[in-house]
């Protein structure tokens, strides 16, 4: 999408962007050059693309992994991390991409690769990074925990009395739990459910001589490493993979066979969901069918173990309709999400500093044991959250459930679109409708990956009472908006609405680790805004436009533009003028030409960007005036912010949307500009932190690749070390 494409966003509007407000005294808000436009859209190398930039960003993780200064037992969880992201990029991107090669739709990405050249690099990178991976699990991770008595170690290396444990271990309990499935024209090839590990294996009957092969699931019900007891006095555990236990074992499952060979492999389908929208009605119905068929998706990637033998090998790309490219040959052991239980063991000197969220200073208790009011805080002051440094517990958590038990609550309203599986949010609801409120509740059952336990959630909220609604057909419901009208006549105030925007999810568990902003406010154009959004979600009525929100599809990227194009207008009016943006990722094309435009007037930007960016920067007449670094660590950024000088009248925004087509165009994503200066000057602080030259940071070249800069303080160290400075007084 060019420049000239963006919406007209100055359209009249009572307040908002493309109004100018009383700091703005530009006549005609700015509109670009066509030649200018021109300048930009000459470079036909200026957008780096999406899919490499995303497995640099796994790279990053990779590189956590590899960090001698990080913890031990976290830089484990970071190779299985590395894991997970892997799988579901191929899953959904790898996917996409086959499945747009194959129906024809091969059109060029905007960074001028076709889908066929950019699949040839993901797999050669991908590739690349998957045999960094297990070489530093093997080679430097295995024998450095080791040092610390935790060994992670293969059959051959128990010793008697330890195989005589597994073998009651695999008798006992691993044994009847297996389902060999032999290969022959009776018994067709089996169906390999995604992500399963799974042994080949090839036997043969004593007496024809013929050979046959296997396929034998190591199920997932027990731990991936399981744990030994130590049989030489020794201090520290032991640990010996599943399948290992399993191969062992064989001639239990093929009596009377011989076992020639065993090779541990995994397979990696196509699990993203297509589903059709036009009945909502059956919108239900038709994700739960769909949800069936995720698990018969096309393969996309085939994982093998080193050792495995030509033949056999030959057999599974054959069976599994898998090209070479698709094959990942690598040291065992395969699967290294089962990391995660290793990272988990109770060795607190091999993990970062235990670290326990605080109560926001204005929701904290004063000379009482009994929680803060939130309602009365928040008519005090606004209440921006920074989590998971501030509790999310003690603040939107007990929000919602202040407003469930609170009888002056006449309603509460919410989006829902990942939540955890114990969720005290679900709980406080249902026992908000149960008490007779009204509960409207947003639930997007279309959250990638987490469906299932979505449907359940829907359904346990209508049966107490709720009213639930699954958003807008064809558009995902990702913002993350509460609002509570309470009857406050008690007050002499009648009615008011007090909201929570946020940029996370409901999730009290993710809230832990997930890095969010959050404001919690009763300002009254705020509280309108999401009453009139609320209203559009659950209804048929039709609000485009918002006096204090930017709204996707429709405003969002129009008002971005436009905050861009204004601060042009202060830059060239000789204003005060910056631009700060901090999101998952960076990929619209309009956003990123704006940015480059406003470099090429002038206007410095910076951006902290975790994941994906399409933009590049520091290119000669483009992007000299664009910096992009990104952070990654303890917690994962996901907050995402917007700072504008504004001519030395600093705007912020925060919410839900990232800077991708997704976002942009087939998303209820809701942006919040902030409502007070101490709340934008909060945000500011965070971002010059953020950006100070002493802060560690990867920072993104020219030609894609990403340098850590080096830098001796870490951002989330440094937040978590003001954080225990406030808590002693400090």
């Amino acid at each position: 999408m060019s420049l000239e494409m963006v919406p007209d966003p100055t359209a009249p509007t009572a307040t908002g962007p493309g109004v100018p407000d009383e700091s703005y005294d530009v006549d005609v808000p700015y509109t670009p050059d066509p030649e200018l436009v021109a300048a930009v859209e000459k470079f036909d190398d200026r957008f780096l693309d999406r899919e490499l930039s995303w497995l640099r960003f796994n790279q990053r993780v990779l590189e956590l992994a590899e960090d001698e200064s990080l913890p031990l037992l976290e830089r484990t969880r970071f190779l299985a991390i590395f894991t997970s992201n892997l799988d579901e990029f191929f899953m959904v991107r790898v996917a996409g991409l086959k499945r747009r090669i194959a129906a024809g739709l091969a059109v060029r990405a905007a960074s001028g690769l076709m889908p066929r050249e950019v699949l040839e690099q993901i797999w050669t990178t991908a590739r690349e990074l998957s045999e960094r991976q297990a070489r530093l699990f093997r080679d430097v991770v295995v024998p450095a925990l080791a040092e610390h008595a935790i060994e992670l170690v293969r059959w051959d290396d128990l010793d008697a009395e330890e195989q005589k444990t597994c073998k009651r271990l695999f008798k006992n309990r691993i044994f009847p739990v297996l389902t060999p499935l032999a290969v022959d024209p009776a018994h067709p090839f089996p169906y390999i459910s995604g992500l399963s590990l799974n042994l080949a294996v090839l036997i043969r009957n004593p007496s024809t001589g013929k050979e046959h092969f296997a396929r034998v699931k190591v199920p997932p019900i027990f731990d991936r490493f399981i744990p030994l007891e130590r049989t030489d006095g020794g201090q520290g555990a032991r640990f010996v993979p599943l399948e290992d236990v399993i191969g062992a074992h064989l001639k239990r499952l093929f009596p009377g066979m011989e076992v020639l060979e065993a090779h541990t492999f995994r397979v990696t389908r196509n699990e993203d969901l297509e589903v059709e929208e036009d009945d909502a009605e059956n919108l239900l119905a038709a994700l739960e069918k769909e949800l069936l068929r995720r698990r018969f998706g096309p393969p996309v990637r085939l994982e093998v173990e080193e050792s495995i033998s030509d033949g056999v090998l030959d057999l599974l790309k054959e069976e599994l309709d898998v090209t070479d490219e698709e094959v990942f040959r690598l040291p065992g052991p395969l699967d290294l999400r089962g990391l995660h239980g290793i990272a988990d063991l109770n060795h607190e000197v091999l993990k970062y500093p235990a670290f326990v969220p605080t109560t926001h200073s204005r929701l904290a208790e004063v000379e009482s044991s009994a929680p803060v009011d939130v309602f009365k805080a928040a008519r005090r002051h606004d209440v921006l959250l920074h989590h998971p440094y501030d509790s999310f517990a003690t603040s939107v958590q007990r929000f919602i459930e202040q407003a469930a038990a609170d009888p002056h609550v006449l309603a509460i309203k919410q989006t829902l679109y990942r939540t955890s599986g114990d969720s005290p949010i679900i709980d406080a609801l249902i026992d908000a409708a149960e008490a007779g409120k009204q509960v409207l509740v947003i639930v997007e059952i279309k959250a990638r990956f987490d469906e299932q336990a979505n449907i359940r959630w829907a359904r346990k909220l209508e049966q107490a009472g709720c009213h639930v609604v699954y958003g807008l057909v064809g558009l995902k419901t990702h913002c993350k908006l509460a609002l509570v009208v309470r009857d406050e006549a008690h007050h002499g105030q009648g009615i008011r609405r007090y909201t929570h925007i946020g940029t996370g999810n409901y999730n009290s568990k993710t809230a832990r680790t997930y890095e969010d902003l959050g404001l919690i406010t009763v300002d009254e154009a705020i509280g309108e805004d999401v009453a009139h959004l609320f209203n559009n979600l659950s209804g048929w009525s039709r609000k485009p436009s918002y006096g204090q929100l930017l709204v996707a599809p429709d405003s969002v990227r129009s008002g971005l533009v436009d905050q861009i194009f204004r601060e042009i207008a202060h830059h060239e009016a000789g204003r005060p003028s910056g631009i700060r943006l901090k999101a998952n990722s960076v990929v619209d094309e309009a956003v990123i030409d704006a940015l480059y435009l406003a470099s090429q007037e002038g206007v410095k930007v910076e951006l902290l960007v975790r994941g994906i960016c399409a933009l590049r920067p520091g290119v000669p007449g483009l992007s000299e005036n664009i910096t992009v670094r990104s952070v990654l660590g303890r917690f994962l950024e996901h907050s995402r912010v917007f700072w504008f000088v504004n001519g030395a009248e600093p705007q912020a925004w925060i919410g839900s949307a990232d800077m991708m087509h997704r976002n942009l165009d087939r998303r209820v994503e809701v942006l919040v500009r902030m409502p007070g200066d101490d709340s934008v000057e909060s945000i500011g602080r965070l971002l010059d932190l953020a950006f100070a030259p002493t802060t560690n940071a990867w920072e993104l070249q020219t030609d894609g690749t990403w340098t850590n800069n080096g830098a001796a303080d870490h951002l989330q160290e440094v937040l978590i070390e003001g954080q225990r400075r406030r808590r002693s007084g400090g």
